[in-house]
């Protein structure tokens, strides 16, 4: 096998290259040597995922997780997440970041994301550092929480110690904690500005940045936070900056940070090509009637509904549950405790619908929904393709379905033309075959490419 490594000029560093086979090879042999299968066997593997794939994350080049050059036990933790093969967006960026190149990457919601970035800063902290190496910045409270799971389970076999610090927690235990060994921390802007600015989380050996839906960081919502961020880290240090829209904050934002950027780029088109996307052309009045009937008609596995206020999605939770379904709610306004234990108990399935406001659009990984309902339909496109993208995770099927009142009208044409989608009207009867797993269990059969290839990853 050979490999190329590209530095930040452009140039390929064959001592490099060969600096990371060679630990490669000296990791092999620590495992058990030549056979390679032996440590695979002693793997606790999940349940295979069957289900069909969309060519959103089968279109691969063909290469394997043991190709970038990575330790074995951090190969033992993807593997067991039950990652069997990179993405699109994984075999396009883990060299690159590995090689130490900042990169600009664009991809779709639920494609890979975020292993496309945990796993290359994973490998390259340093265990017996006692300093923080790596530093991961999210939009919202939730998203941090998920994102240091995903990064906890990944390193379970590594020495690397990981901590998530959001707002609306306890300063003092976060203070605590940072003062104990930490390498990675998964942090929202304005929680992590707090310590550094109190000189509490030291970043003077922090080697990377990674922004995460960036576009929502570098929006007027955090005023710039960002730029005050990067003043407390060192010169050299290498940004990744992953966001499934660039605006013009992003561009400016790289090019007055990064050096020379790698650009990725896998969105030839925004919606996910695994969700159908329809509407149902209803009164105000009637869009509780119209859901009931909706509840009634489809095999929902999980669902979220969206609604343009907080206001409205209480009121609307209240609805669903004297209508006799289970419901949660959740929106920026609860506190921080209420928020954290209705995303862990909506996440481990112990409720099948989730009323809530755009809160909930940013980066969350829920693979059993495949029923998103726009209650109240967005105003932007933008709001519109995050909110589907909670269907259809990781290249698996899910309907999207919008209650669209006369004054919406006007706004689904401007959507459907800036997306260049197609949403259509709500047929009487919904193909199961669309959004319900059990229906397109043979990924051969049903999807396109060899589906059988994939696993789920987040």
């Amino acid at each position: 096998m050979s490999t190329a490594v590209v530095t930040n000029n452009g140039v390929v560093d064959a001592d490099l290259a060969a600096a990371l086979k060679a630990k490669m090879m000296l990791s092999s042999e620590n495992n058990g040597g030549g056979g390679g299968g032996d440590w695979k066997a002693q793997l606790n593997l999940p349940p295979k995922d069957n289900r069909m794939r969309t060519s959103d994350v089968t279109d691969r080049e063909g290469k394997e997780f043991e190709d970038f050059c990575l330790t074995r036990e951090l190969l033992m933790g993807i593997f067991e997440m039950g990652w069997e093969k990179p993405s699109p967006i994984q075999e396009a960026s883990i060299p690159m970041a590995l090689s130490g190149r900042d990169i600009l990457a664009r991809a779709k919601n639920g494609t890979g994301k975020t292993g496309a970035y945990s796993i290359p800063l994973l490998e390259r902290i340093d265990p017996t550092l006692d300093a923080i190496q790596g530093l991961i910045v999210v939009p919202t409270r939730e998203l941090a929480l998920q994102v240091s799971q995903i990064c906890t389970d990944l390193a379970k076999h590594l020495q690397v110690k990981v901590m998530v610090t959001t707002g609306g927690t306890g300063l003092k235990d976060d203070i605590i904690r940072v003062y104990q060994k930490v390498h990675v921390i998964i942090a929202t802007p304005g929680r992590i500005i707090d310590l550094m600015e109190k000189n509490v989380c030291k970043m003077d050996q922090c080697k990377m940045l990674v922004l995460d839906e960036a576009d929502k960081l570098l929006s007027q919502d955090f005023n710039r936070m960002l730029d005050k961020l990067i003043s407390f880290l060192p010169n050299k240090r290498q940004i990744l900056l992953f966001s499934a829209t660039f605006p013009i904050t992003v561009e400016s934002f790289m090019k007055k940070h990064a050096i020379d950027p790698y650009k990725i780029n896998l969105m030839d088109e925004l919606t996910l090509k695994g969700v159908t996307q329809y509407y149902a052309f209803v009164q105000e009045r009637q869009k509780v009637h119209c859901l009931n009937t909706l509840f009634s008609k489809l095999e929902i596995n999980q669902s979220i509904i969206f609604c343009n206020s907080t206001q409205r999605v209480e009121l609307l939770a209240k609805k669903i549950t004297d209508l006799g379904y289970a419901c949660y709610y959740i929106h920026a306004r609860m506190n921080q405790a209420d928020r954290n234990r209705v995303f862990h108990d909506f996440r481990k399935g112990h409720c099948r619908n989730l009323v809530c406001s755009d809160l909930f659009t940013r980066g969350i990984d829920i693979q059993a929904v495949n029923v998103v309902i726009n209650f109240d339909f967005p105003k932007m496109s933008e709001t519109y393709l995050h909110r589907i993208g909670r269907s259809g995770r990781y290249g698996h099927l899910g309907i999207a379905i919008n209650l669209i009142t006369y004054e919406d009208r006007f706004n689904l044409q401007k959507i459907e033309a800036e997306l260049g989608t197609e949403i259509k009207p709500i047929p009487k009867e919904i193909d199961k075959a669309l959004y319900v797993a059990s229906f397109h269990q043979d990924g051969e059969e049903h999807g396109e490419g060899n589906n059988k290839e994939q696993n789920h990853a987040k």
